[in-house]
């Protein structure tokens, strides 16, 4: 009989265990603030002001205004071209006439035969890289295809890099300066931006000298163009004119429109960086942890007087 009684005696010590409670189910992890969470709780300090200097408006006949933000610590040259033919009204009979489906939308002389304002170089520098000691960068931690390594400028770029050059990237709304094969650099009469997945084969190639930072449905929702492949209009009744082209910094300062950036670096910067690069639920459940540097665009806002 002992073996017996030492098989019941063990089931009862065992009974507590089988009929314990369930314990209660963890409480589950606090979700991260989103990305307009944590841009709208940035304090004014995380914040610094684009100059009025560097800010192209384009504006259409119907109203509509397009507003691009000049990388002009980078591209010197060809921005202080855009700046000359801005200031002599040169774009005053301009038009769009260009508009590539998930490419690019461009603009200038159609014709190609304007000649182009005084006081502008001709052919600028190739500023499609420089020397990766000219500018220290705040390093983006997620990988990216087209560079072995990528970052943030703290006057406010996304900037790709090998170690030793850098360049900006063609992401969606960089806005380029169309040129002539080589060697030819574009003088600035011609610009593009990019409306569609970015093509970053152009890095290197191409001046990139800013991106839209706003207004850019006037450019990206335009009828596709049909003509040689590349989108041109081939009836120049479709072509869109532009009413005129001014420097912020030429306007009456009740007219001048302020935009901000989010300086990178900060712990607010480094934030945003996570939130987009690892997106929270209750929608997404599977964060990617990783991020394009083309979907890291530094912040921008509009500021109201």
């Amino acid at each position: 009989m002992m073996p017996i009684m030492i098989r019941i005696a063990s089931l009862a010590l065992a009974l507590p265990l089988l009929f314990a409670a369930t314990p209660p189910p963890k409480p589950a992890p606090k979700a991260k603030p989103g990305t307009a969470d944590i841009l709208k709780a940035a304090p004014d300090g995380a914040w610094a002001e684009v100059s009025p200097e560097d800010l192209l408006l384009i504006d259409f006949p119907d109203g509509r205004r397009v507003t691009i933000w000049l990388a002009s610590g980078f591209t010197p040259v060809h921005v202080a071209n855009i700046r000359t033919i801005a200031r002599s009204g040169w774009w005053r009979d301009a038009t769009v006439y260009r508009v590539q489906d998930n490419y690019v939308t461009q603009w200038g002389d159609a014709t190609e035969k304007k000649v182009p304002p005084p006081g502008i170089v001709a052919n600028p520098p190739p500023e499609y890289d420089w020397p990766a000691r000219d500018h220290k960068l705040s390093r983006n931690p997620y990988r990216d295809a087209y560079a072995r390594m990528t970052g943030f400028s703290s006057d406010g770029w996304a900037v790709a890099s090998d170690g030793k050059q850098q360049w900006l990237p063609h992401c969606y709304g960089a806005v380029g300066v169309a040129r002539d094969l080589a060697p030819s650099t574009g003088s600035g009469t011609d610009l593009y931006t990019v409306i569609g997945h970015a093509p970053r084969h152009l890095d290197r190639n191409i001046a990139v000298v800013g991106r839209v930072i706003d207004g850019m449905a006037a450019l990206s929702a335009l009828p596709r163009g049909t003509g040689g492949g590349l989108g041109l209009y081939e009836d120049p009744k479709q072509r869109v004119p532009i009413a005129r082209v001014r420097i912020a910094a030429d306007l009456p300062a009740s007219e001048r429109p302020r935009w901000d950036y989010l300086v990178p670096g900060g712990p607010d910067f480094a934030a945003y960086l996570d939130s987009k690069a690892n997106r929270q639920p209750p929608f997404f459940t599977v964060p990617a942890g990783a991020a394009d540097l083309c979907n890291l665009p530094v912040p921008v806002r509009r500021v109201t007087p």
